[in-house]
């Protein structure tokens, strides 16, 4: 990030509840279910508020769905980012994900090894660097304004307790965020603070 003269505030939302194609795992987007069209509506109700300046969204299409529709009430456009995307599944694609295929993995992100790897896939620091870049891009582009960004819950469970100066990086494993739950996060020139996780407020 750049010097900021005013704190950006950043909204992250998870996706409305998503229905897929297949049960076998797989990084193909999926699609909202009624529910998670719902869940969106109700999103952008509950962000009406704050005076909302843009959605930013994961490429994926149980993203730009909900981004779509909490944009189209807020009246405000959608830009998309492949950076904020859900992690990839890597060697696992078309497996059943049984055994987890990630277990290994996210213990040694959770105990603070980020240079662990999924297996064909991205190491934690990879995944963090990535989604911090669009989180740098959006800050640097709404100083001063209230943004959402709408992303995954895994990437952000990771992600955001690694990035804010004020969370454990096993914040988000103990809290996991539930559909278009909203961590609220500032960025200035010294970094990220979360103000608030899954809409609970934090110290």
């Amino acid at each position: 990030m750049t010097d900021l003269q005013c704190a950006a505030r950043v909204f992250v939302a998870r996706h409305g509840e998503a229905l897929y194609e297949s049960e076998l795992l797989s990084d193909a987007g999926g699609w909202l279910s009624p529910l998670g069209r719902q869940q969106a509506t109700d999103l952008a109700a509950t962000l009406a508020p704050e005076r909302i300046t843009r959605v930013w969204a994961s490429d994926m299409a149980r993203a730009v769905q909900t981004a779509e529709i909490v944009a189209g009430i807020l009246g405000v456009d959608v830009v998309v980012r492949k950076g904020i995307r859900e992690f990839g599944v890597g060697d696992a694609a078309g497996t059943t994900g049984v055994p987890d295929p990630f277990a290994a993995t996210f213990a040694s992100w959770l105990a603070g090894d980020l240079t662990a790897r999924i297996p064909g896939g991205e190491s934690g620091d990879e995944v963090i660097a990535r989604y911090a870049a669009v989180l740098d891009e959006v800050a640097d582009e709404h100083r001063g304004e209230s943004v959402l960004v709408i992303s995954h819950g895994g990437v952000t469970c990771l992600t955001l307790p690694a990035l804010a100066t004020n969370l454990p990086l096993t914040h988000g494993h103990e809290k996991p965020m539930p559909n278009c739950g909203v961590v609220a996060m500032e960025a200035d020139a010294d970094g990220w603070v979360c103000r608030s996780w899954a809409d609970t407020p934090l110290p």
